[in-house]
């Protein structure tokens, strides 16, 4: 759709990780000790992640917790029809 503007979700960050690596969605599951069922239905937006759940995959893969954590949490706002945007800190 020109001139729509789509937003990130945590799938589409898994995604890009995944495909960045050069790794097929078995792979990237087996890694992240995930089936590869739930990373598909996580990548397609068919399922969410809970903050704890994003905080763990996080570590696994090396990047700040407050990334994932803050798209999870905005996938679930997004999912309930809210319009709020998420602000993650560390503390």
């Amino acid at each position: 759709m020109a001139g729509k503007k789509t937003k990130a979700t945590f799938g589409d960050f898994l995604a890009g990780l995944r495909e960045d690596a050069g790794l097929s969605q078995v792979d990237f599951a087996d890694k992240m000790g995930m089936s590869k069922q739930n990373l598909c239905d996580i990548e397609r937006g068919r399922r969410y992640t809970t903050p704890k759940t994003a905080a763990s995959l996080a570590k696994k893969l090396g990047v700040p917790s407050s990334k994932l954590v803050k798209l999870s949490l905005q996938d679930l706002i997004n999912r309930d029809g809210l319009k709020f945007k998420v602000d993650v800190k560390a503390g």
